[in-house]
Parts: C-alpha cells; sequence; structure tokens
C-alpha cells in the first residue's frame, strides 16, 4: 500500500489543506472578504452618487478650491479677505474651531475636577452645590446651553455703558481686556515657557523613574516651579524686558486697543465647556470613588495632609480609571463645536455651509468636514491613549 509520503502531490495538497483550513488564515480571508465588500460597496456609492450629479449637471470634484471665495469671516485667527481662496477659508474654518476645541477642553476639564472633588466633599453645602451644578448642566441640550449663554451675552450693556472689569471691559460686543503691547521679547517668552513646561515633564518622568527603580526622591515640585518661572524670566530680561501695555480705549461706539473675545466665541465655548465639564465632574467623582479606602486610611496615618493625600494617593489611582471615558468626553467636545452654527461663530462646520450654498458642491463640503472631523477625533483619542499608557500603574 502506497504511503502518503511516498506521493509528493498528495502531501503537498495535505499542506495546502491544512494551511487553509487553519483558523489563522480563515480568520484573515474573513476579514479581507469584508475588506473587498466595504470598497465595493463605498465605490458603487459613489459611482452612483457622482452619475446623478453629473445627469443634473452638478460640477463634482475639489477644483473649486482654489478659486476665490467672495465672502467674508468676521472672525479669523490668521490673515484672511474674501478675495483668498476656498481652500484658505476652509483653514481658516479648521483653525477656529481647532482654537474653540482646545480652549474648551481646558476650561471644561478644569471646572470638571473642581466641582468633581467637590462632590466627594464632606462638606454638606459644597457637595450638594457640585450636585446641583452636574444635574443642571448635563440634562439640558447643549445647543440650548449655548443660545442661552448667546442670549444673556447680546443682552449685556453696550460699550457706552461698559461693566469695568480689573483690566477690561465687558458689553454685548463680547471681553475686551487689555494686553502686551506686540513685542518680539513676548514671543521668546512664550517659547521659553513652552520650552520648561516639556522640561518640567521631562524631570517628572526621570524622578518617577528614579523613584520606581532605585526608591531616590527627588524634589520635583521646587525643580518644576524654579523652570517655569526662571525660564520665561531670564528669556523675558535678555529681551531687554518689555513692558508696554496695550490698553482698550471706548471711541465712537466701540473700544479700540487691547484684545476682544467675541460673543459668539465666548458663548460657543461656555455652551460647549459647561456641558462637558458636568459628564468629567462625573469621571472624576467615580474615579475617586474607586481607590480603596484603605489606602486613604494608610495614607491618614501616615498623617498626610488633605492636599498631599489627593495629590500622592487619590489622584494617580484614579487616573487610570478616569482617563479612557474623558478620551470620549473630549472627543465629544471637539465634535460638538459644529453647534456654532447656531450663533454665528465661523468655525469649520459654518463655512462648509456658506461654501455649499456658493458652489453647490455638498457632497465635497461635507466630506470634507467628516475627514477633518475624523482627523480631530482620531488625533485626540491618540494623544489620550498614549497619556492613558504614561499614568497606568505598572506592576513589577
Amino acid at each position: 500500500m502506497m504511503k502518503q509520503s511516498d506521493n509528493p502531490g498528495a502531501s503537498t495538497a495535505f499542506r495546502l489543506f491544512t494551511f487553509l483550513g487553519s483558523k489563522t488564515v480563515r480568520s484573515w480571508c474573513y476579514q479581507f472578504l469584508l475588506a473587498a465588500l466595504l470598497i465595493g460597496f463605498s465605490y458603487w456609492l459613489y459611482s452612483n452618487v457622482v452619475d446623478n450629479l453629473r445627469a443634473q449637471r452638478i460640477a463634482t470634484g475639489f477644483g473649486f478650491l482654489p478659486q476665490s471665495a467672495q465672502f467674508a469671516i468676521g472672525e479669523t485667527l490668521i490673515d484672511y479677505t474674501p478675495q483668498d481662496s476656498y481652500a484658505r477659508a476652509v483653514l481658516v474654518g479648521l483653525l477656529n474651531t481647532l482654537y474653540v476645541t482646545v480652549c474648551g477642553i481646558v476650561l471644561a476639564t478644569v471646572l470638571g475636577f473642581m466641582v468633581g472633588i467637590g462632590r466627594v466633599s464632606k462638606n454638606w453645602l459644597l457637595a450638594k452645590v457640585c450636585v446641583t451644578y452636574v444635574e443642571l448642566l448635563r440634562n439640558v441640550p447643549v445647543i440650548l446651553q449655548v443660545i442661552f449663554w448667546s442670549v444673556v451675552i447680546r443682552n449685556l450693556p453696550s460699550p457706552r455703558g461698559a461693566i469695568e472689569l480689573p483690566g477690561g471691559f465687558l458689553t454685548n460686543r463680547g471681553l475686551t481686556f487689555t494686553v502686551p503691547a506686540a513685542d518680539n521679547g513676548w514671543l521668546w517668552t512664550l517659547v521659553a515657557l513652552f520650552a520648561a513646561l516639556v522640561l518640567s515633564a521631562l524631570v517628572s518622568g526621570l524622578a518617577r523613574r528614579l523613584r520606581e527603580q532605585h526608591g531616590k526622591l527627588l524634589p520635583v515640585g521646587r525643580i518644576r516651579l524654579a523652570l517655569v518661572i526662571a525660564l520665561p524670566l531670564l528669556a523675558w530680561l535678555m529681551c531687554g524686558a518689555p513692558h508696554e501695555l496695550n490698553r482698550p480705549e471706548l471711541r465712537g461706539f466701540n473700544f479700540k486697543g487691547g484684545f476682544t473675545i467675541s460673543p459668539e466665541f465666548t458663548a460657543l465655548l461656555l455652551g460647549i465647556a459647561l456641558y462637558s465639564s458636568s459628564f468629567i465632574a462625573e469621571i472624576v467623582r467615580a474615579g475617586i470613588q474607586s481607590v480603596p479606602k484603605g489606602q486613604l486610611e494608610a495614607a491618614r496615618a501616615l498623617s498626610f495632609s488633605p492636599w498631599h493625600l489627593m495629590r500622592h494617593v487619590i489622584i494617580p489611582q484614579a487616573m487610570r480609571v478616569m482617563v479612557p471615558p474623558l478620551a470620549s468626553q473630549y472627543v465629544s467636545l471637539a465634535k460638538n463645536s459644529s453647534i456654532a452654527v447656531v450663533v454665528g461663530y465661523p468655525e469649520l462646520a459654518n463655512i462648509s455651509n456658506t461654501l455649499m450654498n456658493q458652489t453647490g458642491q455638498a457632497l465635497e463640503a461635507i466630506a470634507i468636514m467628516m475627514v477633518v472631523y475624523l482627523i480631530i477625533s482620531g488625533t485626540t483619542s491618540l494623544l489620550m491613549n498614549l497619556f492613558n499608557r504614561y499614568v497606568a500603574i505598572k506592576e513589577r
């Protein structure tokens, strides 16, 4: 009787059958088939849309981007005129979206942490105020909150009856306040501050490694404070210590000089930041309450002050619970910035709507918005995942 090894063809077929029948190969085949079906469906859908648009004599493609936009934008972070291209208008909207998103994340995080810590406070009044804050803001739709703040700001006094604040004025035209006069020295001071923050983060990482591997403690707080203060101060002194201020002055019907935060930006920022901060507060509360009570009792037995207890025991352990849901809130905040269309702030969605009305190329404008928001959300998630990996407790 012929053995299987005596027949090379049968042996090869047997190995091929074994290879194709393996779980890994079948899994890859299923994924490849699913990807092929999705690509084929997307191509069919795109071809169908393009054919219908051509049948209606509607232009397709992104050839309109270099053309002159011919519309003004009220608030920009870069130079822009109506004679600039649609591509530059989209860039202005993107920068405005990133600007309000970053400011919103910072404000929502600060407020959320403060309210979240207040939620677990032993002070009855403080805890109840924080509970009311959370329940009120998270149960009112964010779009209504944006509209509410827009109405409140629009009903403030005019510039001639402005509410005076230390260093500024609050009117229905926005918040105008004093800023340093334009000087390269201030730019280099900001660069030095950024460098000091990077160095302080590196020092924290080095101190953490020394503590975990060698049991050595570094006075991180003092070193970081010295870096953040000394480096910008040194840069400021080396650039001639500029100290002139650009103060706002009432001229005619409005203020000239200083820096003005527009009512549209303020309403959008307050709306999305306060709404997100209520959810962040609950995330912080849950993270704090997830810390085992034995850790707190041990820290109190070692005479830790409430500040050191929160800084060195509670927050480091709670962060591993808080970071994943925080990432979701940051992504939601970035997408909620598209609500700006209801108050007139010129971010990406608002400018894209104007672009669609002028060119009639809705498919391309929507595609641009989808890609941009996808990139913003993906980048936010990536950064938060990296931060999550950094704060995770590593068991050795």
